[in-house]
């Protein structure tokens, strides 16, 4: 099992920035591909970003490419998303996920899944 636990989610304004954090325990070493998926009200859940077990091969959605970061701390079992100019559309619950096999953007190739956490950008 692997317990991922998100924290950072806050209210912003529009151009602000936040970082989130994923912080995972358990038998992480099973799961070792990270993604960031979110979902706003009324839509479905939605690829943001992953990363590869060395951290050194990230994938974006387009709408946030160079605005947003991904990255990793593997001594602290740490994820983290850099998450700048954000806009109104970037509101919505962020998740953390776990993969054993890959670093996909699709949500059912995931293995493992935190609670989320809630960025609201508004004026």
């Amino acid at each position: 099992q692997v317990q991922l636990v998100e924290s950072g989610g806050e209210l912003v304004q529009p151009g602000g920035s936040l970082r989130l954090s994923c912080v995972a325990s358990g038998r992480t070493f099973n799961t070792p591909h990270r993604a960031w998926f979110r979902q706003a009200p009324g839509k479905e859940r939605e690829f943001v970003a992953a990363i590869n077990s060395g951290g050194l091969r990230t994938v974006y959605t387009e709408s946030v490419k160079g605005r947003f970061a991904i990255s990793r701390d593997r001594a602290q079992n740490t994820v983290y998303l850099q998450m700048n100019s954000l806009k109104p559309e970037d509101t919505a619950v962020y998740y953390c996920a776990a993969s054993r096999n890959s670093m996909s953007s699709y949500a059912d190739d995931y293995d493992y899944w935190g609670q989320g956490t809630q960025v609201t950008v508004s004026s």
